[in-house]
């Protein structure tokens, strides 16, 4: 048996039972993300085939969205036929092939199978899906570029995540907000993520409020929704009213939705948790279960236990 340290909280203490709990649709929604994050810290193969079995078959949306990005970020190219699977399922969830297409680009792997799979949807009928393998295949060319000499130093991120682009060579907030909501409508999606990861990394009130600007874009929900995610790292409470605005946005769409909810969990303040109370009973399936983990993982954070990795 496999056992590697529990954090506190209500996990288990090795990864045959965090699978089990996490393939288990009858067991609680919380339980089931704390397994998942717990296989993610395994960070091996024996991890990720659990997190891949469990996925395929998953009916719940949210969750296995989530599935597909903790396999990105695990970045082992074992998790690559269970993302090729997930993307090439017509019938999943918009929001979940998005996710393994982005976990495919995070992976980063350029063999033929990946990029082939990814080239197949670069024109999907749903936006989200299409925009994310456009990302994704320029990632994967980014990474394995040698003959650009980078350092590393436009890949790193202070937040330990894998993210879909480089950061920008700009490094002033207003340009970079500007960028980031196509000001002028000549940026490309690949620059304006840039130009969002660059925010994220100068981690100050200005750059989270311009970042903030990017939840009122109307021209890409993928955006919307992984300027949501950032926000959620950066952990800023100066973007809850912006966040609880695009949760209370009943005409935005659920993946968007769904981000502003994690987001508020990550942030944890009093008024984060008090907005999130008041969809617990969301009409929307993906929205009214992030409420439900957003609140777990607010609790968490504030009591300095187990610590959730942030989804996308």
């Amino acid at each position: 048996m496999s056992t590697t340290e529990a954090p506190e909280g209500n996990v288990p203490i090795n990864v045959e039972d965090a699978g089990r709990t996490l393939a288990d649709h009858s067991a609680d929604m919380a339980d089931r993300y704390r397994c998942l994050y717990f296989l993610r810290g395994g960070d091996n193969d024996q991890c990720v085939e659990i997190i891949g079995r469990a996925m395929l078959p998953e009916t719940d949306a949210l969750l296995k969205h989530d599935e597909a990005y903790v396999l990105g970020q695990m970045a082992r190219v074992s998790a690559i036929p269970f993302l090729i699977d997930v993307l090439t399922n017509l019938n999943d969830a918009p929001m979940v092939r998005h996710e393994a297409g982005e976990a495919l680009g995070a992976i980063g792997s350029p063999e033929p199978r990946v990029v082939e799979t990814l080239t197949r949807f670069v024109d999907d009928p749903n936006p989200v899906v299409a925009e994310t393998c456009i990302l994704a295949i320029r990632r994967i060319g980014w990474i394995n570029d040698k003959s650009r000499g980078d350092d590393g130093s436009h890949t790193f991120s202070p937040y330990n995540s894998i993210d879909p682009t480089p950061i920008s060579d700009e490094i002033d907030v207003p340009k970079l907000g500007n960028i980031l909501v196509n000001d002028g409508n000549n940026h490309e999606l690949w620059e304006r993520y840039r130009a969002m990861f660059s925010l994220r990394n100068i981690n100050t009130d200005d750059s989270a409020l311009a970042l903030a600007r990017g939840l009122r874009c109307d021209d890409s929900a993928l955006l919307r929704h992984e300027v949501a995610y950032v926000l959620g790292q950066l952990k800023n409470p100066v973007t809850v009213p912006h966040l609880a605005d695009g949760l209370r946005d009943l005409k935005e769409q659920g993946m968007v939705r769904h981000e502003c909810a994690e987001a508020l969990g990550a942030i944890a303040t009093p008024e984060a948790q008090s907005v999130l109370k008041e969809f617990l009973n969301d009409e929307v399936d993906v929205v009214r279960t992030s409420c439900v983990v957003a609140l777990d993982m607010a609790e968490y954070e504030n009591s300095g236990d187990f610590q959730y990795a942030r989804s996308n």
